[in-house]
């Protein structure tokens, strides 16, 4: 078979594993099986654990097909695995997020121990929300279980998932934001620290967090090699650790309440009548664009968002406030929503790329454009509480997405008055006239409301 070396490029994420890595032909996503995964890739195949859990929607389906590998001297097969519309981090995870897909891979781990096979890898990289459920996406995560050999996973898991929930729910919830840093986990020394000390009370969290810590500290310091220190566990043992996990993770708990905008639609100023004006028009334009994909940037619980995900658009709902975040992936599963993905992100200093040679994790403007921009509710505080010019907003928007949904809110706004009380207002430039003046730089201007019962305008604008 010839092999086509023309546009086709090993993902930049996938090189660590020996047993094969993701890559892209012609806009399609492959994974290279190796010869080395070969028997271990049958067993998965044969015990009943892929079709179990692709079906249940907890593993990546694929499918094997009949292409030209890129390292053929390795290569043992080629899957097609299924692709996802968006690909998101822990860090921009909300805490029940990041608690779904703590208990998902443990779920896995004993669906795999009770078939002869373990999860050589437990890291939250590996977990991937679609259709509002949290699945393993990294298919050659499996190995073959061995007898009286500890979970390898163990130390990776309790950085990945436990250290940063526990922080979440004991400490500060805006603690997540560490896993920006430390992208392999947060240290459990670190975790140990900075944990009350009433934790130490927690039997989980002791177990798994503090003493965990002080075992790692101790061998690092006397300088013995972690093999040497291993003792056997029986596969029962295993069960019970990992029960012990799940039932710590399960009582962490997080009120989403006491951030600046976790009630925002509790104090707005609109009246009912502005905002069923502002649903009806944004629900037409999103009709009648048909987008594939709307991001909705600055979306809170998520309101507005479903107007597009409820027609069956994938919508992805940004927001900054980790509580909003939380309230609008609670009622996802709880509705069972499978087009809306909710995700913490800041604007002004979002997702950066991590990872070796920043190319391991893509930055947020990366993962862009999509069809369709929500911007409702959001302009005032960029332009005036983060001082960003008009210009940068509109080159901004334009690199986001090929039409835009965007609202003004002027001077007179009371949100905006509110935003004026505690600094002097510099922002000459920020009128209606100046808004379109400058955004008609970037985008054509399709269609201009202003919003029943209120001072405010809501545009509908294509890229240039």
């Amino acid at each position: 078979m010839t092999i086509l070396k023309s546009k086709q490029t090993q993902h930049p994420a996938s090189f660590r594993d020996p047993s094969g890595f993701l890559f892209t032909r012609k806009g399609l996503l492959y994974r290279q099986v190796n010869q080395k995964y070969a028997e271990e890739y049958a067993l998965l195949m044969e015990s009943g654990i892929y079709e179990s859990l692709s079906k249940a929607g907890r593993l990546v389906a694929h499918q094997e097909v009949d292409i030209a590998p890129i390292q053929p001297e390795k290569a043992f097969k080629v899957l097609q695995p299924e692709r996802l519309p968006f690909i998101s981090y822990p860090y921009e995870w909300s805490f029940s997020q990041l608690k779904s897909a703590a208990l998902t891979t443990l779920a896995i781990q004993k669906r795999a121990l009770n078939a002869g096979m373990s999860l050589k890898d437990a890291s939250a990289y590996n977990i991937q929300f679609h259709q509002g459920k949290a699945m393993l996406i990294d298919t050659l995560s499996f190995e073959f279980y061995k007898e009286g050999e500890p979970w390898v996973a163990y130390k990776q898991f309790c950085q990945h998932f436990l250290a940063p929930l526990a922080l979440m729910a004991k400490k500060d919830i805006r603690l997540s934001q560490l896993l920006r840093v430390y992208i392999d986990g947060i240290p459990l020394d670190l975790a140990s620290d900075l944990l009350p000390k009433s934790t130490k009370l927690n039997a989980g969290l002791m177990m798994h967090i503090h003493l965990h810590a002080k075992a790692q500290s101790k061998y690092a310091n006397e300088d013995i090699q972690e093999e040497k220190t291993k003792k056997e566990i029986s596969k029962d043992a295993l069960l019970s650790m990992i029960e012990s996990l799940r039932n710590t993770i399960k009582k962490l708990e997080w009120n989403p309440a006491g951030t600046e905008w976790g009630n925002y639609y509790e104090i707005t100023n609109y009246s009912d009548t502005a905002f069923l004006h502002k649903k009806e028009l944004i629900s037409d334009w999103v009709a009648e664009k048909e987008p594939n994909e709307v991001w909705d940037l600055g979306g809170n619980n998520g309101v507005f968002s479903r107007l597009a995900s409820e027609q069956d658009v994938f919508t992805v709902s940004f927001d900054i406030d980790p509580a909003a975040v939380e309230q609008n992936y609670r009622q996802v599963k709880e509705a069972k929503e499978t087009n809306l993905l909710p995700l913490v992100l800041d604007l002004t200093n979002p997702s950066p790329a991590l990872g070796w040679h920043n190319n391991e994790r893509e930055s947020f403007t990366e993962r862009a454009p999509v069809d369709m921009v929500f911007a409702l509710a959001l302009i005032h505080h960029l332009a005036i509480s983060n001082n960003v010019p008009l210009q940068q907003l509109a080159d901004f928007f334009s690199d986001m997405g090929k039409w835009l949904i965007i609202e003004f809110v002027p001077k007179s706004d009371s949100q905006v008055k509110k935003l004026l009380q505690s600094r002097k207002d510099i922002f000459d430039e920020y009128t209606l006239e100046d808004f379109e003046r400058v955004f008609e730089s970037r985008f054509t201007i399709q269609k201009k409301v202003k919003i029943n019962e209120a001072e405010r305008h809501l545009y509908l604008m294509k890229k240039r």
